[in-house]
């Protein structure tokens, strides 16, 4: 009767282990590298001249091939300056500003081609993802933390050696937001020149492109 109990404890506890592991291997985590651009009132296009560093870090979970969970840490700056403007109202303004920013965010996202955790399988697929986020920035007007953001993207993913993927992604946070850059419709009485205030129809957005390097957890531990 022991050697029952004590076999049908291993069978547990073989079975706990590769449910683990199974488990495991949808897990991902990683980082990247890339930038962030602002659009607003200074900038009302992307341009590139106001590309500035940016890094993450990310949890993947794939939950099936075609869906995939995610949460992440960002942090970055974006910039603008009036004077590189082909508009002479914004010249005439001639403001500038930087603002620091940092984020959290939960995106879904869809794989377009399925990306199967099994042996010998080359994978790699486009995806799109949106969700939600908290952003907190810091210009030399406004300091602001814990608003709302909306992520929206694409990106495409490579396991160019298992467990070891690489990626590319652009994605753009969508806000409630028009100071960003420091600049709204009212500008908290930094300067008198009526031309220094923004669109109050339009709010600020900023993107993030980014290289990413991420590692699967593939290995099922076994007694």
């Amino acid at each position: 009767m022991r050697k029952a109990h004590i076999s049908t404890a291993r069978l547990l506890l073989v079975g706990l282990f590769i449910s683990f592991g199974a488990s495991a291997q949808k897990m991902e985590v990683g980082g990247g590298l890339g930038g962030m651009l602002y659009k607003g009132d200074v900038s009302p296009h992307l341009n590139p001249r106001f590309y500035r560093p940016a890094a993450n870090m990310f949890f993947r979970y794939n939950a099936t091939r075609s869906f995939s969970l995610r949460a992440g840490l960002a942090i970055g700056s974006f910039q603008a300056d009036d004077k590189f403007s082909n508009d002479p109202l914004q010249q005439a303004r001639d403001f500038s500003f930087r603002s620091t920013t940092s984020e959290a965010t939960v995106d879904m996202e869809y794989n377009f081609l399925n990306y199967k955790q099994t042996p010998k399988v080359k994978n790699w697929t486009p995806y799109v993802f949106a969700g939600l986020g908290l952003y907190s920035y810091t210009n030399h007007v406004v300091k602001a933390r814990a608003l709302l953001n909306f992520p929206l993207g694409v990106g495409v993913k490579y396991e160019i050696k298992r467990p070891w993927s690489v990626g590319i992604e652009f994605g753009t946070r969508f806000t409630n937001n028009d100071y960003l850059d420091g600049l709204g419709e009212r500008t908290f009485g930094v300067t008198t020149n009526k031309l220094a205030q923004g669109n109050p129809a339009l709010n600020d957005s900023y993107t993030y492109t980014a290289i990413t390097v991420s590692y699967t957890f593939y290995t099922i531990f076994c007694p």
